[in-house]
């Protein structure tokens, strides 16, 4: 009874067990299943972008939609970006291969940006300047809708992948999916204006206001900046 007893006091004693990173399942498994996560949803992106390109733009081609073709491209530069994140994905489990790679794929991504920017804008004023009135386009605005409900789940969860996994490429290249979604917003917009008000104009002045928002993400990448700087959450507490 007293053997009993002396073991219950030592417990009781004992100091609690402080609980290690390890304890919270922040070991490197999960860390491989966040990669994993992050791999699978740019895939999905490379897919969708790759059919969303090929459809915008032959649907701009037979309705002469500028903005359609525009949209388009924007797909094609967003598969450069995914692209350059399953490249930072690749490398993830190798710590210094991933930072490496991970102050390349920032820059590489700002690029791609600022290669949107000055396509939208070069589109848009000559849209203005040509008085360019498009056929309306069913396909257009079908593909527009669509986008803009898939666009915005794709960005917020590779996001919350990108902070966890502290990668500043990856938060980046969630930012550009969510920006491809404005440009779902505004070419949707654009298309319907034009198809009841007649308003040809709407989808250039809109992606004109769209310009500065955008070059001021790529000159960001450019210089090797990104939303992880001050404000992502490592695995861990491990970067």
């Amino acid at each position: 009874m007293n053997d009993v007893r002396q073991d219950n006091d030592r417990r009781e004693s004992a100091p609690a067990r402080v609980r290690q990173p390890e304890d919270q399942g922040n070991a490197p498994g999960l860390r491989a299943s966040l990669v994993r996560r992050g791999r699978m949803l740019n895939i999905v992106t490379l897919a969708y972008n790759t059919l969303e390109g090929l459809v915008a733009i032959a649907a701009g081609l037979v309705a002469g939609s500028v903005a359609l073709i525009g949209f388009g491209v924007d797909s094609c530069i967003e598969l450069a970006a995914s692209l350059a994140a399953l490249w930072r994905l690749a490398a993830d489990m190798d710590h210094e291969r991933r930072e490496r790679i991970e102050h390349r794929t920032v820059r590489v991504i700002g690029g791609c940006f600022l290669a949107l920017a000055a396509y939208v804008f070069v589109d848009s004023l000559r849209t203005l300047s040509g008085r360019e009135a498009p056929e309306e386009s069913t396909v257009g605005i079908v593909l527009a809708a669509l986008s803009l409900m898939v666009m915005p789940l794709l960005a917020r969860a590779k996001r919350r992948v990108g902070m966890q996994l502290v990668s500043g490429t990856l938060v980046a290249e969630a930012r550009q999916t969510m920006i491809c979604s404005y440009l779902s917003a505004v070419l949707l917009a654009g298309l319907l204006l034009n198809a009841t008000l007649g308003w040809w104009w709407a989808d250039p002045v809109a992606g004109l206001g769209m310009v500065p928002l955008i070059a001021y993400e790529g000159v960001q990448g450019v210089r090797g900046h990104s939303a992880c700087d001050d404000c992502c959450s490592p695995v861990g507490g491990v970067g």
